[in-house]
């Protein structure tokens, strides 16, 4: 899931959460939006973690010769 579908996550759990005022017998709307809410937020956190992984840039080693070496 990329940062996007985390962000349409939390949109739509705002939404069912605090926007409706639906009542259903079998379901919890407003918990039903908690929760979408909370797995988007926990998404955008793994989500910037591992980008944060990703960008992390190692700087090429180089090989040392000396002088001696060189001439042998």
């Amino acid at each position: 899931m990329g940062l996007g579908g985390c962000i349409l996550l939390i949109g739509a759990g705002a939404i069912l959460a605090f926007a409706t005022d639906w009542k259903m017998d079998s379901v919890n709307v407003d918990m039903v939006g908690w929760i979408m809410m909370i797995v988007g937020i926990v998404g955008v956190f793994v989500y910037a973690s591992v980008m944060r992984r990703r960008r992390m840039v190692v700087p090429p080693t180089t090989t040392v010769v000396s002088e001696d070496e060189r001439h042998l």
